[in-house]
């Protein structure tokens, strides 16, 4: 997905408690140490002496939660269905308060139930969980009852440190508890992750699997996050730590539970895929689906030992159900339930007492919407009054004005009109000579995790900006860096958002209002970026001269495969993107002059 950050420099000031100051411990002594996961859901009764042979365990899972314990906003707050006419319209979905519910619901009447998710339960967190560290949300699962989760890259968002707390509990190193008299317990399910070692000892630095057991059934579960983590995280989240291939770290643990006795296994795999089509409830593997899904996940799938059972798969945000063929040909179930808590899937799991294995063949599974027309989880609706109330000060704060939605997430074209405001504040901010000079800026698309929505979301009134709306849509607090590019760097960044490792899915940056290129999708590769048509103040980049870029840190580390950013000189450090995002809002909007969205007319697109 996309950049990390030292998370909430001037917001954790403010919040920052006189005691109770807990250092997390070391990473690997400080874990849970049983690898078996006893919690059962249910009240079925036992099976005593005539115990059937086959038991049907209920998995339910979701994944990329990103902190959401309020229900998402505007396009991000949806999901697609496709009506019996074959047309599709976009569900409110999502909200804690109503994943809650829908989870207790599925598990009534299923004596053998556990639920797993597939990572980014935390990180790129709306204020509501960000600002606190993401404590709010563990709390939430905790009260929901998952079992298991593997990490994904977010989990990385402000180090491997800090992901040992989120599991140990502790409060922040430098904010202290956030409540008083109240000490952060920490996750009560495991964290695992596999194929995530230390530099140092060579280990994984939390669990690599964890066995869920109830009545006689046992159930490995094992947990990886995308080998290409530190492409998508900032340096410093990720020192110290080696990201391995999936196939093999996955391979290698089925290979040990099966020594163990352990034949039934599900992998939560961080890495995902993409469906032909949009609707969450599509048959991918209806005839006239064709190949209906691709992406990483499908290689990874065809690589991972049929020990396996089922793949819990994320980081895409993209809904599907999909059967593919393991190493030997046999189908498995492979599946992902959107984003933000909008879905969960159903899967039914079919264990054979005698074999202690999945009966594959009686594997079933679906995507459901988490409805907001049902009734909300009064102990979640408790939980967000409790941590607003502790937010309000800081998330209540006007920042500007919008004259109608900008959307960040919702447009489905390389250029995204948030992208174009972000971008535009940046250059703002790090124009000054003493600030930087900059003369262009660019914003990764990942970084832009939200719209911002006309319709109020409190008392505040439509069209006014908030300081939790500004920081849903740049949580990750990123300094901003000014440096020297020559003119051939800077096309060269420009030719990377659509070849090299961004050839399959481009990453297309989003640019000040100065710079203005065609961008031709009928060809292939760095030819994608017509060369000539590259114009920054209405000239053309002259190769030999030098420019001086705009960007957050994590894309002059290089980050999302931008090589050419990261080779920048000269360096200046200023503040982070959501200062300047406010800063730009204050300066340019009122409630009488409100912002509106921009033309999103400096890239032409042709296709």
């Amino acid at each position: 997905m996309s950049a990390t950050p030292q998370k909430n420099r001037a917001a954790g000031r403010v919040l920052a408690a006189a005691a109770g100051l807990v250092t997390a411990g070391a990473l690997i002594a400080a874990m849970p140490a049983a690898s078996a996961h006893d919690r059962g859901h249910g009240h079925g009764k036992g099976h005593g002496h005539q115990a059937p042979s086959t038991v049907d365990v209920q998995l339910l899972s979701f994944n990329d939660l990103h902190g959401n314990l309020e229900p998402p906003a505007g396009s991000a707050g949806t999901v697609t269905r496709t009506k019996a006419d074959g047309t599709t319209e976009a569900v409110p979905a999502g909200g804690v308060e109503y994943l809650a519910t829908s989870l207790r619901t599925a598990r009534k009447g299923h004596p053998y139930s556990v639920t797993a998710a597939g990572g980014d339960m935390v990180g790129a967190s709306p204020l509501l969980s960000g600002l606190f560290h993401d404590e709010p949300t563990i709390e939430a699962l905790n009260k929901i009852d998952l079992d298991v989760t593997s990490v994904g890259n977010h989990e990385f968002d402000e180090g491997a440190t800090e992901l040992a707390r989120l599991q140990n509990g502790g409060c922040h190193p430098t904010d202290g508890c956030y409540e008083k008299g109240k000490k952060f317990p920490g996750a009560d399910f495991p964290y695992l992750a596999a194929n995530v070692t230390s530099e140092k000892t060579g280990k994984p630095i939390l669990k690599p699997y964890t066995v869920w057991k109830k009545g006689g059934v046992k159930i490995g579960f094992i947990g990886v996050t995308l080998e290409g983590t530190p492409d998508v995280v900032t340096a410093e989240g990720v020192k110290g730590l080696k990201f391995h291939d999936e196939i093999e770290t996955v391979n290698k643990y089925a290979k040990e539970l099966d020594k163990q006795g352990v034949k039934s296994i599900v992998a939560l795999i961080h890495e995902g895929g993409l469906p032909a089509s949009g609707s969450y409830d599509y048959d991918c593997d209806s005839p006239s689906a064709g190949a209906g899904i691709s992406g990483p996940i499908v290689d990874i799938a065809k690589g991972i030992s049929p020990k396996v059972d089922a793949l819990v798969t994320g980081h895409t945000h993209n809904a599907y159900v999909c059967t593919i063929p393991d190493p030997s040909g046999k189908p498995r179930m492979v599946t992902s339930a959107s984003s933000f808590g909008k879905l969960y899937t159903d899967t039914t799991l079919t264990y054979d007492r005698k074999t202690n294995d999945i009966v594959r063949t009686g594997v079933k599974s679906a995507n459901h919407i988490v409805s907001r027309e049902q009734t909300k989880a009064k102990d979640m609706t408790d939980l967000i009054a409790r941590w607003n109330k502790v937010a309000a000060p800081i998330a209540n704060t006007p920042q500007g004005f919008i004259s109608a939605d900008i959307n960040g997430r919702g447009t489905d074209t390389p250029e995204l009109p948030l992208g174009d405001v972000i971008a535009d504040a940046q250059l703002a901010g790090m124009a000054p000579a003493d600030k930087g000079g900059a003369q262009v800026a660019f914003m990764n698309p990942g970084g832009i995790r939200a719209d911002l929505v006309y319709a109020a979301s409190g008392s505040e009134g439509d069209g006014v900006v908030t300081y939790g709306e500004s920081f849903t849509v740049q949580p990750f607090t990123n300094m901003m860096n000014a440096v020297d590019l020559t003119g051939t760097q800077l096309v060269t960044a420009l030719q990377q958002q659509v070849s090299g490792a961004n050839e399959a899915s481009p990453k297309i940056l989003q640019i000040s209002k100065n710079l203005h290129y065609t961008l031709d999708m009928t060809k292939s590769g760095a030819d994608r970026v017509v060369k000539d048509s590259i114009r920054l103040d209405g000239e053309a980049i002259d190769p030999a001269k030098t420019y001086r870029v705009a960007m957050n840190e994590f894309l002059a580390g290089g980050g999302d495969g931008f090589a050419a950013l990261g080779e920048g000189a000269n360096k200046l450090v200023g503040a982070s993107d959501l200062d300047m995002f406010n800063a730009y809002l204050a300066a340019n909007s009122s409630a009488d002059a409100p912002l509106a969205p921009p033309a999103a007319d400096r890239i032409t697109v042709v296709k």
